[in-house]
């Protein structure tokens, strides 16, 4: 089983996080920010991971420490769930629309961690949610799951509709990328190390 426990302490933040790569898409979320609850509910469902996320964080000051930890513990459980990617696909990419928005995600599971993020000026606020945070959270994900990942808003107009055909998109690549491809033996690159 391809499987991680990540558990996070700061004294802002604690954060555990479980995840299983090869399971069904069953969820289980609660960050005590709602609408990042909802985006973090489509990654585990979309990439057809079992995902198990409990963060006690100062949302009382606002909803910064709490996100960005639970993304990188996310990054983190990702990044031990894949061993050494013996036998993945590595790449993975998609293109997801959600009624006028349509994103474009590529991922590579490289070891090097690089982000290139694109989308439109929005609003900053999906009620309470802080929209700046969008950017960061990829960035904390790709930092601790050492990944490259490309993801590209191309059209779009509404807040909520942007961020999460983003995840979605995001999901629907690391599900390919993840996926074990039986024609691949030991590690996908020449260098022999990923």
């Amino acid at each position: 089983m391809r499987t991680a426990h990540v558990a996070r302490q700061t004294k802002e933040t604690s954060v555990d996080v479980k995840i299983n790569l090869d399971g069904t898409g069953a969820i289980d979320i609660d960050t005590g920010v709602p609408f990042f609850d909802h985006m973090l509910s489509q990654l585990g469902k979309h990439a057809g991971f079992d995902l198990t996320v409990k963060t006690k964080g100062d949302v009382d000051v606002d909803s910064h420490h709490t996100v960005e930890d639970t993304s990188l513990a996310f990054g983190q459980a990702l990044r031990e769930a894949l061993g050494d990617k013996s036998g993945i696909r590595r790449f993975g990419d998609a293109m997801v629309p959600l009624d006028e928005v349509l994103v474009q995600a590529a991922v590579d599971l490289s070891g090097r961690p690089y982000l290139v993020h694109r989308q439109p000026e929005i609003v900053e606020l999906i009620g309470t949610f802080d929209t700046t945070l969008g950017r960061h959270i990829w960035e904390s994900i790709v930092a601790e799951a050492r990944i490259a990942l490309h993801v590209r808003v191309l059209e779009g107009r509404n807040a909520h509709h942007v961020f999460e055909a983003q995840f979605k998109a995001v999901a629907r690549a690391l599900r390919d990328a993840c996926a074990i491809d039986n024609r691949v033996s030991g590690i996908p690159s020449t260098k022999g190390v990923l």
